[in-house]
């Protein structure tokens, strides 16, 4: 799924506001959105939220073989992920080309800057060593991946701890945490990197662009640097031209940016040393705020459970059902039951011989005179009743009994009330 692009007036607005020197957040010029570094429980895993971007940082270790051409050095692989859960732009499965720089740039500024001692990760030379597996996962994009990937990188690796190991002969023994307590990797120095955005062609620039931000922009220049002020990867892209004095005004920049981003790590990792080596709670679910409805809130009461069946009786006895609930069905004639008093007949009461008259009426008015002989009473009939479905159906013949002709009386209906007729002979049709 693409993403969905900005309108003409969202984009002059943005470049007009930049072009104020003004941003869309409230930022400066070279502020930086908030940082915020949260531990696991586990060693290696952490959690980089700048302002809205949150990337999830993990590092695993496991013994291999090492490189023909480096036999006593360890090895470093790191993995950058776009997963569409952190925005709808992302495919799963497919490396886009944003994916494929972004891995690059990671590994450049760690790997190649040499800011792990690799050479302590070699157990056997030649035969065994350690590889450090870095795994980033975004977890919300808004702007800024890199640079809130390479912090999540550096954290992760500084709070990693490897198992120990102890070697006689060609035997290796790997210690659990219990048997052991787990090493801290050799880290010479903390790369960090600071992105910078151009805008008119670098007249304008933005340090730590959001999302809507990186859409407008011209070009995008990215510096990775430690503390000590020594430049370790530089890139541009977006085909802008920079001059001298742009780039030595990016790196004094990024030197104090770096510096604060450096000293924000470690008071995170020696506030996660404190609170383990106290004993006390740590992990992602205590860096959670609570999120608690008080407005609801009462005070307690005490409540007497003593002689409850006794309170119960009393409590019943005093109570009155409401008038208007009927606690019996009232019976108003055999084979039904109502609830309630209910409403009298509307309809009337009709005797037997109105009835009577009335079906008799009917019947002349209704019928010609072919067929007044089938709407005669009962008692005129003489001959057998014939039920029939349909004229050219099978005929039943019922004879008539006593009671029938007393009680029943003959009646005719059309086809839509049962389809039921009498008649002294079936007639044939004459012609089909």
């Amino acid at each position: 799924m693409r993403e969905t692009p900005l309108s003409n007036c969202e984009r002059s607005f943005l470049l007009r506001a930049i072009t104020d020197r003004k941003r869309i957040d409230g930022r400066q010029t070279y502020d930086y959105r908030n940082i915020k570094i949260t531990f696991g429980t586990e060693y290696g895993c952490c959690i980089v939220e700048l302002g809205k971007t949150r990337v999830l940082g993990q590092v695993s270790c496991e013994l291999v073989a090492p490189k023909m051409n480096r036999p006593t050095e360890g090895i470093l692989f790191f993995n950058l992920e776009l997963s569409s859960m952190a925005s709808p732009a992302f495919e799963s499965g497919r490396p886009s080309e944003l994916l494929v720089k972004l891995n690059r740039l990671l590994e450049r500024c760690l790997r190649n800057s040499k800011c792990i001692d690799t050479e302590s990760l070699c157990v056997q030379a030649g035969e065994k060593v350690w590889q450090i597996r870095v795994d980033l996962h975004l977890l919300n994009h808004e702007g800024n991946i890199m640079d809130a990937a390479s912090i999540a990188a550096v954290a992760a690796l500084c709070h990693f701890r490897r198992p120990d190991v102890s070697v006689q002969g060609e035997e290796v023994t790997v210690y659990s945490p219990e048997e052991r307590d787990p090493v801290p990797l050799s880290i010479h120095h903390m790369p960090i990197c600071v992105s910078f955005a151009f805008f008119q062609q670098g007249t304008f620039l933005l340090v730590d662009p959001n999302e809507r931000e990186e859409r407008v922009m011209d070009g995008l220049l990215v510096i990775a640097m430690n503390k000590h002020r020594e430049i370790c990867v530089i890139q541009s892209s977006g085909g802008i031209m920079l001059l001298k004095d742009q780039v030595l005004r990016c790196s004094k920049v990024a030197g104090v940016k770096v510096a604060e981003i450096t000293e924000l790590i470690q008071k995170a990792l020696e506030n996660d040393r404190k609170v383990r080596k106290e004993g006390g709670k740590f992990g992602f679910a205590e860096s959670l705020p609570d999120q608690k409805i008080t407005a609801l809130r009462i005070e307690k009461s005490p409540v007497d459970t003593t002689d409850v069946e006794g309170k119960a009786e009393e409590v019943l006895s005093k109570s009155e059902p409401p008038s208007d609930v009927v606690t019996k069905p009232v019976v108003w004639a055999a084979g039904t039951a109502q609830i309630g008093e209910g409403i009298g007949n509307a309809w009337g009461d009709m005797e037997e011989s109105e009835d009577e008259e009335e079906d008799d009426a009917d019947t002349s008015s209704t019928f010609p005179e072919s067929h007044k002989a089938i709407a005669k009473p009962a008692k005129e009939i003489s001959e057998a009743i014939v039920l029939s479905d349909s004229e050219e159906d099978d005929v039943v013949i019922l004879q008539p009994g006593p009671q029938a002709k007393a009680s029943m009386p003959a009646t005719v209906s059309e086809k839509g009330q049962g389809k039921k007729s009498i008649s002294k002979k079936k007639k044939k049709k004459s012609a089909l």
